[in-house]
């Protein structure tokens, strides 16, 4: 979560991850916090690109970038190339329709139809130049004169989209790789393969890891209960204080029901197990916290890890 380390320590706790056991790695792209206490949100790519230069197996994934205000497609393309000739090939580009908090930092947060839009004609950009096309294109939001992605990995990077109904099921298949998923929903990536998909299914677990549960309960309420909002609400809120506002009312129980807390392993993988008996081939796990990153790995290496 970048949201919850500076820079530096997200490239030490990705070394650290690879050396644990983890087979990938996946990283959001904000320029905002959600809650004023996680207190960081460095650039990604940058991050992105120390990771892959300082690990040599762990696969990467960003979960998710959008394509369709704060970064233009074409540079999308660009720096997912790069990405993957930095780490041979074990990028993987991670898409979704993004969030106002996030991207109302360069200009209006467009209506959720222009949204869907903007991000169709986002991968059809994309897409083509992930694969080595010189492409020109004209649409209603976009325009590309002429680019060409000159620096690319020997294999395209992958795409995942993010899904969260029919639509965006369908939309996945046609222009991803992959799908990325917030939830245990088995409906979800039936929707996803009905409509032609066949690639990886990507999810991920929020825990919170720790000797003290009711120390994890206390962390978990201060970080993390944003996430019990609807992606309705989660997408339009502008600033960390809105999102702040909208969950003063959120009790530590009710985050506490939704994450689990505390040293018991077997909570933990009931969690994860969720995702798995879904049909999903990849669960990343968020460990809800910064400060407690370095134990939480040990701890996963020795106890976590093995149980998959």
């Amino acid at each position: 979560m970048s949201e919850q380390s500076g820079p530096r320590e997200l490239v030490d706790y990705a070394i650290r991850a690879e050396a644990a056991g983890f087979g990938h790695l996946v990283m959001s792209d904000h320029y905002n916090p959600w809650l004023e206490s996680q207190g960081h949100s460095p650039y990604a790519w940058s991050v992105l690109g120390a990771v892959a230069h300082a690990t040599s197996r762990v696969e990467m994934l960003s979960y998710v970038t959008c394509p369709i205000r704060r970064y233009h497609p074409a540079v999308v393309a660009q720096k997912a190339s790069t990405v993957g000739v930095l780490s041979e090939g074990r990028f993987t580009l991670g898409l979704g329709s993004g969030e106002n908090l996030n991207e109302h930092v360069v200009g209006p947060w467009p209506h959720v139809q222009d949204r869907h839009d903007m991000f169709e004609e986002a991968l059809q950009i994309i897409r083509p130049l992930l694969a080595g096309e010189r492409l020109t294109y004209s649409g209603t939001f976009f325009d590309v004169p002429e680019a060409r992605i000159w620096d690319r990995p020997e294999a395209h990077v992958p795409m995942a989209i993010a899904i969260s109904g029919k639509s965006s099921a369908a939309l996945a298949a046609e222009y991803g790789d992959a799908v990325v998923a917030i939830e245990p929903d088995a409906d979800l990536l039936g929707a996803y393969r009905e409509a032609g998909g066949a690639g990886n299914h990507y999810g991920q677990v929020p825990i919170c890891w720790g000797p003290d549960e009711k120390a994890c309960r206390k962390v978990v309420h201060d970080q993390w209960r944003w996430s019990g909002l609807t992606w309705k609400v989660n997408a339009e809120l502008p600033e960390p204080e809105s999102f702040a506002a909208a969950t003063q009312t959120v009790r530590e129980e009710d985050v506490a029901e939704a994450v689990s807390c505390g040293p018991d392993v077997e909570k933990h993988v009931a969690a994860i197990q969720k995702f798995v008996d879904a049909g999903f081939s990849h669960v990343a796990v968020v460990q809800v916290g910064g400060d407690s990153q370095p134990e939480f790995l040990e701890w996963a290496e020795k106890e976590l890890l093995p149980r998959f």
